[in-house]
């Protein structure tokens, strides 16, 4: 069992930066890959980035990529989503998951564990 708690989020403007970090429970944090992923209102969860269990192994959604990345650190049972160069568009809820494999996986379904999610503002 892992329970996942994010923070980090809140309202910037277009342009600027946020660091969402996600806490886990549990001894066996570093035998899950992590995901983060978003939901926007009237949308569908997306996926966002990904990292394996040894952080050796990440994945991005073309939106994000060369502006988010996820980084983790398996000593302090934690991952992170720093996210620069913000854009109105990636408004949303977001949401970090635990998947007990060792590859990270990109769609929702592939994931065992969920967090209550962080609310993401960006202004224009």
């Amino acid at each position: 069992q892992v329970q996942l708690v994010e923070s980090g989020g809140g309202l910037v403007q277009a342009g600027g930066s946020l660091r969402l970090s996600c806490a886990a429970s549990g001894r066996t944090f570093s035998r899950y890959a992590m995901g983060w992923f978003r939901q926007a209102p009237g949308k569908e969860r997306e996926f966002v980035a990904a990292i394996n269990w040894s952080g050796g192994s990440t994945h991005y959604a073309d939106s994000v990529k060369g502006r988010f990345t996820i980084s983790r650190d398996n000593a302090k049972n934690t991952v992170y989503l720093q996210m620069n160069s913000l854009k109105p568009e990636d408004t949303a809820v977001y949401y970090c998951a635990a998947d007990y494999s060792l590859v990270a996986g990109l769609v929702p379904d592939e994931y065992d564990y969920w967090g209550q999610g962080t609310q993401v503002t960006v202004s224009s």
